[in-house]
C-alpha cells in the first residue's frame, strides 16, 4: 500500500540546523511531484517547498527562501528537507505529500520540528 514516512524531526535551538526525510513506497515515486508542507496547531496547512518529478524545478515559500533545501533521489524513493537558521516560527507539524496530476494525492503523517532555546 502507499505510504509516505516522514523522519528527523525534534527540538533544536534558533540557528540550528535539521533534515528532514519523507521515504515513500507503494506508487511510482519518480512520477510525483514532491512536496514538504507545514501546520501549526490553529492555523492551515502551509507549503513550504516542492520539487518537480522530472525536471526537479523547486519552489520555496518565501519565509524559508535561502535557509532550506528540498532535493530528491528516485533512486531511494526519498525527499529532503535541509532547513537551516531555524527560527521559532518555523515550529510546526511538517507533512510530505506527493502528487500526480490533480487528484492523485497522498500525505504522510507529519514529524514535529521544534524550534526553542
Amino acid at each position: 500500500q502507499v505510504q509516505l514516512v516522514e523522519s528527523g524531526g525534534g527540538l533544536v535551538q534558533p540557528g540550528g540546523s535539521l533534515r528532514l526525510s519523507c521515504a515513500a513506497s507503494g506508487f511510482r515515486f519518480s512520477d510525483y511531484v514532491m512536496s514538504w508542507y507545514r501546520q501549526d496547531p490553529g492555523k492551515e496547512r502551509e507549503l513550504v517547498a516542492s520539487i518537480g518529478s522530472l525536471s526537479h524545478t523547486t519552489n520555496y515559500a518565501d519565509s524559508v527562501k535561502g535557509r532550506f533545501t528540498i532535493s530528491r533521489d528516485n533512486a531511494k524513493n526519498t525527499v529532503y528537507l535541509q532547513m537551516n537558521s531555524l527560527r521559532a516560527e518555523d515550529t510546526a507539524r511538517y507533512y510530505c505529500k506527493a502528487r500526480s496530476g490533480i487528484s492523485t494525492v497522498y500525505w504522510g503523517q507529519g514529524t514535529q520540528v521544534t524550534v526553542s532555546s
